[in-house]
C-alpha cells in the first residue's frame, strides 16, 4: 500500500527539515517559516472523496471541518475555503461559502503531482498574506473498519522546527557533526516547498486509504442487510403461501362436507 511506503518517507522529511532549520540562524526570515503577530484569515482545507457509498468516510470530515469554522467565526476570524473532493466542495457549495479554490477527481488516486498543485496554492496565499494560518482536515487510515478525523495546520510550521540552541547559533558552517553546503537557510528555502508537498500527498494518500476502507465495510454491510432483508422476505413469503394454501385446503374440505350432508 502506497501509504505505508509514505509514511517513513514523510516522517525522515520532517526530522530533516527541523535539523536544518536547528542549523540555521536566520530561519525565520523564510516567507513560509514566518509566524504572523495575530491570526486573522484562517485556509480551511477539507479532504474528502469525489463520490459517496463509502460510509461515514464524507461526512464526519464535513461536520468536523464545519465545527471548527463555526469556531473560528467566533472567535472573529475570518474563514478561507480550499476544498479537496466533489463532496466537501459540493457541500460547501449548497451552503453558499465562497470557495477560494477547489481541486477535485483525483481523490480515489491521488499522484504526488495533485499535491503539487494543492501545495502550490496554499503556499501563494501564505506567502502574498492572504491567509495566516492554513489548516488540512483528512481522514487518517487506521484499519479497514477505523478512520480518524486529523486536524493538522500545514502553515505555518511548528514552532519546533523554528527552535535553536545558543551555542549553535554561533557556529560557522559547520554545525555539530555536519557540514552543510549550501548554507542551512539556502537548503531549508528548497526543502520547505518540498516538505509541504510531503505532507499534502501524505494526507491525500491517507484519505484514499480511508476511503476504499470504508467502502468495503459499506459494502459488506449493505450486502450483510440485503442478505438479511431477503431472508425476513423469504420467510414472509413463505408463510402467506402457506396460509393461502392451507385457506384453499379448508375451503375444499368445507366443500366437501356440505355436498355429503
Amino acid at each position: 500500500m502506497r501509504i505505508e511506503a509514505m509514511r517513513p518517507y514523510a516522517d525522515r522529511m520532517l526530522e530533516l527539515m527541523a535539523g536544518t532549520a536547528r542549523a540555521s540562524t536566520s530561519v525565520r526570515g523564510l516567507p513560509l517559516l514566518q509566524q504572523r503577530d495575530e491570526v486573522n484569515k484562517v485556509a480551511l482545507v477539507p479532504i474528502a472523496g469525489d463520490r459517496g457509498l463509502s460510509g461515514p468516510f464524507n461526512s464526519q470530515v464535513i461536520r468536523r471541518v464545519l465545527s471548527l469554522d463555526r469556531r473560528l467565526r467566533g472567535e472573529g476570524k475570518e474563514v478561507v475555503w480550499i476544498p479537496v473532493g466533489r463532496k466537501p466542495a459540493g457541500t460547501l457549495r449548497f451552503r453558499r461559502y465562497r470557495l477560494a479554490a477547489e481541486f477535485s477527481g483525483f481523490t480515489d488516486e491521488p499522484r504526488y503531482a495533485d499535491a503539487q498543485a494543492v501545495a502550490h496554492k496554499l503556499a501563494e496565499l501564505y506567502t502574498e498574506s492572504e491567509v495566516d494560518r492554513v489548516t488540512i482536515v483528512y481522514n487518517s487510515f487506521v484499519s479497514p473498519l477505523v478512520q480518524r478525523v486529523t486536524v493538522f495546520d500545514i502553515l505555518p510550521l511548528s514552532e519546533d522546527l523554528l527552535e535553536t540552541d545558543a551555542e549553535e547559533q554561533e557556529r560557522d558552517t559547520t554545525h555539530g557533526d555536519f557540514i552543510f553546503e549550501p548554507e542551512p537557510e539556502e537548503i531549508l528555502e528548497r526543502l520547505l516547498p518540498v516538505y509541504i508537498e510531503t505532507e499534502l500527498y501524505r494526507a491525500l494518500l491517507e484519505s484514499a486509504a480511508s476511503k476504499h476502507g470504508a467502502q468495503m465495510t459499506a459494502m459488506r454491510n449493505a450486502s450483510k442487510n440485503a442478505g438479511e432483508l431477503i431472508d425476513t422476505l423469504t420467510l414472509a413469503m413463505n408463510r402467506a403461501r402457506q396460509a393461502e394454501i392451507t385457506q384453499e385446503i379448508l375451503e375444499v374440505v368445507a366443500g366437501a362436507d356440505a355436498l355429503t350432508a
